[in-house]
């Protein structure tokens, strides 16, 4: 058995030899490996016929009863296994090369016993790659760090070839768990950070074989062999077999979309890429091939549409991971460093500045990039953290962005919107991979205890978007996907294509994969494919429809030919002052005549003799009015109030008398100064009389005491008196005698009464 809490490489087991006899050998020893052969992996059947199905099955059952064997075996007998073991290996490789990769699902059998041995298989590899990363299961099942990354570096357990396979197949759904996968491995053993700069040169050859391929040239491209004089005909894109075609399509698809994946599941190898010029020769390849393959895409004759949609499909997701990987260089190695504040920012903001401004000779890879990841914001980002960036130099480049689109002949959209990137490559149809439900690794709780999720296997059907519910897209960008939609199938109405782009969320791969696949949804093989845009309707005139506080007076501008201008002014008008302004009484004069209807008051009306008095309006009877207190006034001579008979007389405001009679208003006021003030208890007095407001709350008070049965405060006490000799006061005598009588209830108690019961009784000598 295993001591504890030593290092597996360390580790001495004795065990039976093949006499019979006991042996010691180290816990990593070929003779403990158990014979067991582990088939390779083959990928599921297109056709479907039932014999290769069968196969496959058979074959997926074998390897995954052998995993979760393995899987379930002790930590030093599987690592035994795995370092020993070839067929292991062999089985590992195999499945890494042959798996189905994301855009492959699509062309899966629509069986679903296929779908779930795939899953299982696709399950079981992965819970072996991961526990082959862990050097430390728990506290007893470990290795040395420095012996583990020697054991899976000199036997082959990882390279480079096999990371990137991983990133690709698991990488959707465990990003987090690989990346922690791979940076073991990286910082258990550095030598894989040179085996990657090696790798960087042979990535860059994939580029240069499809420009080979296409009979192109890229600047900075190593030439593959010296080119012969006598070789008049150069293959391209448009002459070369159709089968070659989707060779090189596919081969940059898997290329590209690997590449992504690895970068963004490890950003540390970012900065060996970048240092190895592959941005620069990405963004050469991608100005170079990408325009040319699109073109023989387009005007090539298919027999089969849906392998010219499938082909169209995946070279734009390529061109999607070809734009994401340069933005994961550019903000792993430039941007990032700035955000985080660390030294030499400037200097990283003028390298990121130096490529943005090379991408200006690349119009159609900087409209895509710009169109992903607007340059403007960093820029702008730029500026906030670094205020002392040349203006003049970012002014350029953005001129230069602008430049660049109008050169393309391509609409920048006014709202750039984030959406998925398999979904906008073209991936959204068959975007798949395959589920990894929560497991544990037996053996010990390290890093394989965290949940493994996968990508959900699906099945190859239509997909249908929010069914038009709002529509999500500009005006320009609408325009772009009906064009991009009608260049590869012409035959179709706008009108049509509007409707498909509704009903599938403005995805413009997963109509056209629909349409050909004659897969829509009901409502829409209803419709006429011919059917024209419908005509946008004119909106109403805003002048006819308003509502204005100025409708149909003298200031409605808009009815009227003829507005008086002199009454319409802003400010003081011309030619007047202040003090002209401020006395300009002509209001005040409109407002007099008013007043003075009210200072002619009739209380009887006399009929001359001749007239009657229907002439007054006098003999009408009104059958619901009540005469009860005509002749009777009723509260009118009270003696509360003034008589109601008197009437007062009309007095016309201040501000309406007239100017003109200066004399008249001071003889007034010096006969109101003359007349005596009456002394009239009655009347309405605004301030009452101090006094006599004290005189009736002192009064309200006594009331309130008397009825609560309120005493007044006892006199205090004079125990003091005058000095000796001099006599007493009888309250001072009365207050004395108080006092010796009722000592007793306070401090001193009853204790002088006491003394005197005890004297009467004879118990204390007097």
């Amino acid at each position: 058995m295993a001591c504890a809490q030593v290092p597996l490489d360390e580790q001495q087991v004795t065990e039976p030899g093949p006499l019979g006899k006991e042996q010691t050998l180290p816990a990593l020893h070929p003779a403990r490996k158990e014979e067991r052969c582990f088939v390779p992996y083959k990928s599921p059947p297109e056709d479907g016929s039932p014999a290769e199905v069968e196969e496959f099955l058979e074959r997926a059952k074998f390897i995954t009863e052998d995993l979760e064997w393995l899987l379930a075996l002790p930590h030093d007998k599987f690592w035994c296994q795995v370092v020993f073991d070839e067929s292991l290996q062999r089985c590992l490789d195999s499945y890494l090369h042959l798996a189905p990769r994301g855009l492959d699902l699509s062309a899966l059998p629509s069986s679903p016993a296929v779908a779930d041995m795939q899953r299982s298989v696709h399950r079981t590899v992965f819970l072996t790659f991961l526990r082959m990363a862990t050097h430390k299961e728990s506290k007893d099942n470990f290795i040395t760090p420095a012996v583990f990354g020697e054991i899976i570096y000199d036997n082959f357990l990882f390279d480079i070839p096999k990371i990137l396979d991983l990133c690709v197949l698991f990488g959707k759904g465990n990003s987090q768990l690989l990346h922690k996968m791979i940076e073991n491995i990286f910082t258990q053993q550095p030598s894989y950070y040179s085996d990657l700069d090696e790798t960087v040169p042979t990535v860059l050859q994939v580029f240069d074989t499809i420009l080979d391929k296409c009979g192109l040239y890229c600047e900075g491209a190593t030439a593959m062999e010296p080119m012969k004089l006598s070789a008049h005909k150069q293959p391209t894109a448009m002459t070369m077999s159709q089968q070659e075609l989707v060779d090189l399509i596919l081969y940059l698809c898997d290329s590209t979309t690997t590449i992504h994946a690895f970068l963004d599941i490890f950003p540390a190898a970012c900065s060996g890429f970048h240092s190895n010029g592959f941005l620069s020769r990405l963004t050469s390849f991608y100005e170079t091939a990408v325009p040319d393959l699109e073109k023989a895409l387009r005007k090539r004759n298919f027999d089969d549409k849906g392998l010219q949609e499938d082909l169209w499909k995946r070279l734009s997701h390529s061109c999607r991971k070809m734009v994401e990987t340069a933005h994961l260089l550019l903000h792993h190695t430039c941007l990032q460093p700035i955000l985080e504040g660390g030294e030499n920012m400037l200097a990283f903001a003028e390298e990121l500045l130096s490529h943005f401004t090379s991408f200006l000779t690349e119009k159609r890879f900087l409209t895509d990039y710009d169109e992903q990841f607007p340059i403007a914001d960093d820029v702008s980002l730029l500026q906030q953290a670094l205020p002392v960036i040349d203006e003049t130099r970012t002014s350029y480049l953005l001129q230069g962005v602008e430049s660049a689109w109008d050169s393309v002949g391509r609409q920048k959209p006014q709202i750039q919107h984030k959406v998925p990137s398999a979904a906008a490559g073209g991936a959204a149809a068959a975007s798949a991979g395959f589920e990894l439900q929560e497991a544990r690794e037996p053996g010990g709780g390290g890093e394989g205890e965290e949940s493994l999720r996968g990508a959900e296997a699906m099945l190859d059907v239509p997909r249908i978007g929010n069914n038009g519910a709002v529509c999500s897209v500009s005006g320009a960008e609408l325009e772009s996907l009906l064009s991009c939609i009608k260049d590869l199938l012409p035959d179709l109405g706008e009108g049509f294509l509007l409707a498909c782009l509704q009903e599938y969320d403005f995805n413009s791969e997963l109509v056209i994969n629909n349409i050909l696949e004659d897969r829509l949804a009901p409502n829409l093989d209803k419709l006429d494919r011919a059917m024209p845009r419908p005509v946008k309707e004119d909106l109403p005139d805003v002048l006819n429809v308003r509502s204005n506080v100025f409708d149909d007076d003298e200031f409605d501008v808009f009815r009227r030919d003829q507005v008086d201008m002199s009454r319409i002014w802003k400010g003081r008008r011309k030619g007047e002052g202040a003090r002209e302004m401020l006395n300009d009484k002509q209001h005040i004069a409109e407002q007099r005549a008013r007043y003075q209807a009210y200072e002619t008051v009739v209380d009887e009306v006399i009929i001359e003799p001749g007239e009657s008095a229907a002439t007054y309006g006098l003999d009408d009877y009104d059958d619901e009015y009540d005469d009860t207190y005509d002749m009777n006034q009723v509260g009118a001579n009270d003696l509360d109030g003034d008589s109601l008979l008197n009437r007062r007389p009309f007095t016309v405001p201040q501000v309406l008398r007239k100017a003109n009679k200066p004399e008249e208003d001071e003889e007034g006021e010096d006969e109101e100064e003359e007349d005596p003030i009456p002394n009239n208890v009655n009347r309405d007095q605004f301030v009452q009389d101090p006094a006599l407001l004290r005189e009736r709350a002192e009064a309200r008070r006594a009331t309130m005491q008397q009825r609560k049965g309120f005493r007044p405060a006892p006199r205090p006490s004079n125990v003091v008196g005058q000095p000796k000799g001099q006599g007493q006061t009888t309250e001072t005598f009365l207050d004395r005698r108080k006092k010796e009588a009722n000592k007793s209830r306070v401090s001193n108690h009853n204790r002088r009464s006491m003394a005197d019961r005890k004297r009467n009784k004879g118990m204390i000598p007097s």
